[in-house]
């Protein structure tokens, strides 16, 4: 690759950054500015000039930025360039313990833990300091070590109080828990990062060399570094200070969106300054609607891309839904799946993934097909009934003997031992709880399938019974007794009884969900086959896309690096963006509007995520558990110029329009004749 090629591949700045490669340089680079680009072209440009593979050293924070980086240089340089490194801070910290490993007191074959053997390690240190007893949050004790561990934590040694101040009844577990990491010659995640900066704080003549073999450092997203990896590149990169180059033309969006993100930033203090411009015209307004509540919000989004699907021939991936957090999200996906929109979930978990969902929608499999083993190993110990791992195991040892299901295993066994055969549990406790599961089931498929008699119809009573599928789902849960499942796995404490009942009221939603469906007067079929058909698409794992793709719906964290045409920004309300709990934990008013300023730049994110158009909701009313709190839109809107943003007014359709969302309507009914 030649100069003159990259002056024809980038602009004015960014060809200046490419091509200085000596010396401190830092880029100053805004949302779709092409980034990720010039470092590219910028090692690119470095190997054309003689520089070494061996000698750069270019850092990201996930993998597959890492892959997509080095997959670019190789295209641009058409060269194998095995001795260059891209890589994650922590997988170049990992080679740097492998490199060292005995000079930091580890053996070459060293583990790395995951955080579930992190856990039973911290259960194990407990268990050593003579504390098991004690009830702990595990979550929470593992988050104090890494914060002391990475330097963000300290001992409280002299009754200080805040959070950068850890009990010194601790210490000895944690102490512990370090020993036991050298015991079992293992590291844990944090280590990835300690390790290497202690190797190069105590071992000089070790950073020397490090620093003689990567003379050439570059690192992506640099805003995003924390002290532990700022410290680490620091120390590599030798100090010195910075030169500046901005990058400030995106490649990205349209003008009314830029410059809604330059006025929204603006406000910010302590900032780089930078004023994105764009090349695309300026395009359409913001749209800002007000829904009444959040299942009005959820049918706006859904309607509105069901309609730009049609009326602008876009594919589904084409849009990008982002809301502050995930539980924002389950209303959105009720809605998808009232409009038969596929969509996917990123950062955070479906709603219909959560666990307690799962576990009903198994029951509820398991009462309409007893051959689903996927289903039924899910509940056959869900609540706890003394069913364990070796029983399960024994089971499916059966089934795969006789090639049945392990219903049917289930069942021989039941047989046999009502016949008086040798059994092949000793246990006859685990016998008992395999019969009565079995029991179970079966009485719950009777109530499920229990049909009004013609008296009762005639009457139109119900016998105090409800004849509804919500309503047997309701009775179902009950039952089983889930609610008590989750206390006993939870625990007792406010702390842990406010997480048992957030799952219940999951479940509760999920509930009036069966419920909204069976008063869709279009639904001739309300029954649990046509329930469990219908979420099939939504809770089956994915495969491969077709061809119009699927709707992101994510976290506006989950969103950075992203982009989409069409964005739709959900619950731009007082308390979700900026969010209640980053100003309200703040220790002091400079902590408040540190944190006010990180919403901010979050808000900036999810704004420079859009291409060419922006929609932005912000509810009227949203319920919070049991009841519907007033909500006041976000201080960020009025932020916004005010002459970038349109309220929105449903656009009557045009003749051709109409005719194309009939051609649409007819094939989604040709469709289902198919299906049925």
């Amino acid at each position: 690759m030649s100069k003159l090629e990259i002056k024809n591949q980038l602009n004015g700045p960014q060809l200046q950054a490419a091509t200085s490669i000596e010396g401190p340089l830092l880029i100053i680079a805004g949302a779709g500015s092409g980034k990720t680009r010039v470092i590219t072209y910028r090692i690119a440009h470095m190997l054309e000039k003689g520089i070494p593979q061996s000698a750069i050293l270019a850092l990201t924070f996930t993998n597959k930025a890492a892959k997509e980086m080095e997959i670019r240089v190789k295209e641009l340089t058409r060269r194998k360039l095995q001795n260059l490194t891209v890589s994650t801070f922590h997988a170049f910290g990992l080679s740097v313990i492998r490199d060292r490993a005995e000079l930091l007191g580890f053996r070459k074959n060293f583990s790395i833990y995951d955080e579930t053997d992190r856990m039973t390690l911290i259960k194990e240190s407990l268990r050593e300091c003579r504390m098991a007893s004690t009830k702990v949050d595990l979550y929470a004790l593992g988050q104090v070590f890494s914060n002391i561990k990475v330097g963000l934590c300290t001992w409280n040694m002299g009754g200080e109080n805040g959070s950068n101040v850890a009990s010194a009844d601790l210490r000895p577990v944690y102490d512990a828990y370090q020993q036991g990491l050298k015991v079992y010659n293992a590291v844990d995640f944090d280590d990835l990062l300690v390790l290497p900066l202690e190797l190069f704080e105590e071992h000089p003549e070790v950073l020397a060399e490090y620093r003689q073999r990567y003379r050439y450092i570059l690192v992506d997203e640099f805003q995003d570094t924390s002290i532990i990896q700022y410290r680490l590149m620091r120390l590599l990169a030798g100090g010195g200070g910075d030169s500046e180059i901005k990058l400030e033309q995106n490649y990205r969006s349209t003008s009314t969106i830029l410059e809604a993100a330059n006025g929204l930033i603006s406000h910010n203090t302590g900032r780089k300054e930078k004023k994105l411009w764009s090349g695309k015209g300026e395009g359409k307004p913001i749209e800002l609607h007000f829904p009444e509540n959040e299942t009005a919000e959820a049918d706006f989004i859904a309607a509105q891309i069901r309609d730009l699907a049609v009326m602008e021939t876009r594919r589904y991936h084409d849009f990008g839904v982002l809301t502050r957090t995930n539980s924002l999200a389950r209303n959105i996906e009720e809605a998808f799946l009232a409009e038969n929109i596929p969509y996917k979930v990123s950062g955070g978990t479906s709603f219909f993934q959560r666990k307690e969902i799962k576990d009903i929608i198994s029951y509820m499999r398991v009462i309409a097909n007893e051959s689903d083993d996927l289903s039924l190993l899910r509940i056959i110990n869900t609540p706890i009934r003394g069913i364990g791992r070796s029983t399960v195991a024994a089971l499916s040892e059966i089934a795969k003997k006789n090639k049945c299901q392990i219903w049917d295993a289930i069942g021989r066994l039941n047989q046999a031992r009502s016949e008086g055969q040798q059994n092949l549990f000793q246990d006859r406790k685990i016998s008992t709880e395999l019969e009565e599961f079995m029991e179970l089931v079966e009485t719950l498929k009777a109530d499920m399938f229990e049909k009004k008699s013609d008296e009762e119809k005639a009457a139109g009573k119900a016998g105090g019974k409800s004849w509804s599928l919500s309503g047997k789902t309701r009775a179902m849960v009950e039952k089983i007794d889930y609610w008590g499942h989750l206390v006993a796995e939870h625990g007792q404490g406010d702390k842990e009884e406010k997480k048992a009942l957030w799952k219940f009221h999951n479940i509760e939603h999920f509930i009036r969900m069966i419920e909204n469906w069976e008063r869709d007067p279009d639904n001739h079929d309300t029954g649990l086959y046509a329930w469990l058909n219908r979420i099939s698409l939504i809770t089956r794992d994915d495969g491969e896309d077709d061809v119009l793709g699927k709707v992101s719906l994510m976290t506006i964290h989950s969103a950075k690096g992203l982009e989409f045409p069409v964005v739709f920004i959900a619950g731009a309300e007082e308390g979700l963006i900026p969010h209640e709990r980053s100003i309200d934990d703040a220790e002091d008013e400079k902590e408040a509007a540190g944190n006010k300023e990180e919403e901010r730049r979050l808000f900036y994110v999810a704004i420079t995520r859009a291409r060419e158009k922006l929609y932005i909701t912000s509810c009227q009313k949203r319920r919070r558990l049991q009841s519907a709190a007033e909500c006041k839109p976000s201080p960020f809107l009025e932020e916004i110029p005010q002459h970038l943003i349109r309220h929105h007014q449903p656009a009557a359709p045009s003749p051709d329009e109409e005719e194309a969302m009939a051609e649409d309507m007819l094939k989604r009914i040709r469709a289902r004749l198919a299906e049925s």
